[in-house]
């Protein structure tokens, strides 16, 4: 194989993770495409240009180019983007063309699944898609996305000649919500980097921190919107009045200003504003001082794909206490290391912490497993399946539209 096109429309591996609509994502597409590009393929990542300064192309190590797309302005809010796609689309239908030398496409999210559905269909390529998050799925948990995206999402997953799950509840998701056809859809699991993101001295990720003092430590570590749970964290935190919650983000998202100023006044009623402290998102390798500091990692989330911080936090022997959702439910195993919460009561995720904070042996059993089960998950093995994958599209006859099930 010799060129990957990587299609991510509205967030930028170069972006700062945290902060505005960069996440997960952000690291997913980063770690993946340079773990691509040293297992030997080109890779094209295309990204809506999203400030003025930027050149059209990084370099960002052999084998990995980041080439930034003009579609609309550069500070477009992310709500009206897909009213940029058909720009976004033919510009790098064009560069794709007079580079020729693109094997496959991989589009990340549904906006760049759409974008990426088209250069199929002009460019005969084979599509691989990663959704991270579904339009039905968080409808049944309370957010509400329009019904383009939900129409967009489902002529996707039709057409595309691999889906990619990160975990099998995504993948009975994708089947159970929009009839995704099984022999499509692959789980591939999302690495960590264990150079950075391994157990470490507590005491002096704290002290580096400055927040040696106090009682135990929680971290909330996320883009603060309603879906993250931010607000569940502070509550489980006022039936705990020995600790200390640590948040690391920045708001994100149409809610996530009034949700942050939300947080902030939950802090203020509650008299919290002492053992609360928030920081601005960080970069991604200096995350893991804060998962070591933590006794106990909160992923509240209404809903997860996979779920990047529980899986940072556990490799860096940091038991979690997260939401009994997605692919949470695969990557914590309840009790052994970390604890699962049905439902979104700030009571419940409190015993839950209270549990850890309360038995250092069962800290200590869950923080081993934990790494433990975290060392199973590396970028070089995810890059050595995809690069597979790519290479046996090449090969196949393409999906036609409709080639879902009803």
């Amino acid at each position: 194989m010799d060129t990957l096109a990587v299609i991510s429309m509205h967030t930028s591996p170069l972006a700062q993770p945290g902060s505005g609509d960069s996440g997960g994502m952000n690291v997913y597409v980063r770690e993946l495409v340079a773990a691509v590009a040293q297992a030997g393929v080109n890779c094209h990542v295309y990204v809506r240009r999203w400030a003025d300064h930027l050149p059209e192309v990084v370099e960002v190590e052999p084998g990995f180019r980041v080439v930034h797309v003009p579609a609309g302005p550069t500070d477009l809010p992310k709500e009206h983007l897909p009213d940029v796609v058909e720009p976004f689309q033919r510009w790098v239908q064009r560069h794709i063309e007079q580079d020729g030398t693109t094997d496959a496409l991989h589009a990340n999210y549904w906006l760049s699944g759409v974008a990426a559905h088209g250069i199929k269909h002009a460019l005969d390529l084979p599509l691989v898609c990663t959704f991270h998050t579904l339009a039905r799925v968080k409808a049944e948990t309370g957010d509400e996305e329009p019904q383009r995206r939900i129409d967009a999402e489902t002529e996707v997953i039709r057409c595309s000649d691999a889906i990619l799950a990160n975990s099998a509840e995504e993948a009975a998701q994708l089947e159970r919500f929009y009839g995704a056809d099984p022999a499509r859809v692959e789980i591939v699991p999302p690495g960590v980097d264990h150079a950075f993101f391994a157990p470490g001295d507590r005491r002096g990720a704290r002290s580096a921190l400055g927040v040696a003092e106090g009682g135990p430590l929680l971290l909330f570590v996320g883009r603060i919107q309603p879906l993250k749970g931010l607000d569940v964290a502070i509550e489980a935190l006022a039936h705990l009045p020995t600790a200390r919650l640590v948040v690391v983000g920045g708001p994100s998202g149409a809610e996530g200003s009034d949700h942050e100023r939300y947080c902030h006044e939950l802090v203020a009623r509650a008299g919290l504003q002492d053992r609360v402290i928030f920081r601005p998102p960080q970069p991604h390798h200096l995350l893991s001082s804060y998962y070591r500091a933590a006794d106990v990692c909160l992923v509240p989330s209404r809903s997860e794909s996979f779920g990047l911080v529980a899986l940072e936090a556990a490799a860096c022997g940091t038991p979690v206490v997260a939401a009994a959702v997605g692919g949470l439910l695969t990557l914590v195993d309840d009790g052994r290391t970390g604890l699962l919460v049905d439902g979104r009561d700030p009571v419940a995720y409190a015993a839950a912490v209270r549990r850890i904070i309360d038995s250092p042996e069962l800290a200590g059993s869950l923080g081993r497993q934990a790494a433990t089960k975290a060392r199973g998950y590396t970028w070089s093995t995810t890059a050595a399946r995809l690069r597979r994958l790519y290479a046996d599209l090449t090969s196949r006859s393409l999906v036609e539209c409709g080639g879902g099930r009803a």
